[in-house]
């Protein structure tokens, strides 16, 4: 490890960018730096193992100590292996709702209804360009039932406090034609995950 190496870097989902570096400012974390690989590479989560791979390989010789904060995202532990194998460690849980909500409270709302559409801050944000257009509902809108008619109900996990989000949330649940539910996690595991990362690199 060279001696110019910098302190902390965490590659991160781009969906969870804009959380990241707004708990590094209130934080005031100056030595944790932030990478972030494209959030649409969730439409192909087949993706990420090789995309994590090859950013660890680029920086594991620029930084003390690397954190990835994706979950397991739908690669069936292929993040894990690479993780085990480069001896770095990652954000809790199979998706970031569960990290968001907590892994008890996440795993509550899930047995409570099985058939659950997730949303969080970035995804009511990106809903339109992310969830409209990338299942192409906008040209093919009979697409919607097969997409999302075994679910019930949209939970919109929210980060922030923000009517414009809140009502945008309402309104995916509308558009989707499900029941709505709002719960407040702010940072959830996230922000606390983080923290324990500055803490053991001092």
């Amino acid at each position: 490890m060279p001696s110019q190496a910098k302190p902390l870097l965490v590659i991160a989902c781009g969906a969870l960018a804009g959380e990241i570096l707004e708990l590094k400012k209130i934080n005031n974390w100056q030595h944790l730096d932030v990478q972030c690989l494209d959030a649409k590479l969730h439409n192909r989560p087949s993706l990420i193992p090789a995309k994590l791979q090859q950013k660890i390989d680029e920086n594991r010789n620029q930084y003390e100590h690397i954190y990835i904060a994706y979950a397991d995202c739908g690669t069936a532990g292929a993040i894990d292996a690479i993780l085990e194998r480069e001896g770095i460690e990652r954000l809790p849980g199979a998706h970031c709702y569960s990290f968001f909500a907590g892994q008890k409270q996440f795993l509550e709302l899930a047995e409570r209804e099985l058939g659950t559409f997730y949303l969080t801050d970035f995804l009511v944000r990106h809903f339109d360009r992310l969830i409209i257009k990338g299942f192409k509902l906008s040209t093919h809108p009979e697409l919607r039932d097969s997409f999302f008619g075994h679910y019930r109900k949209l939970v919109y996990l929210s980060q922030k406090i923000d009517d414009g989000l809140f009502d945008g949330a309402r309104a995916a649940a509308d558009y989707l034609k499900l029941d709505f539910e709002h719960i407040h996690c702010g940072y959830g595991e996230l922000e606390t995950s983080l923290k324990s990362q500055i803490i053991a690199v001092g």
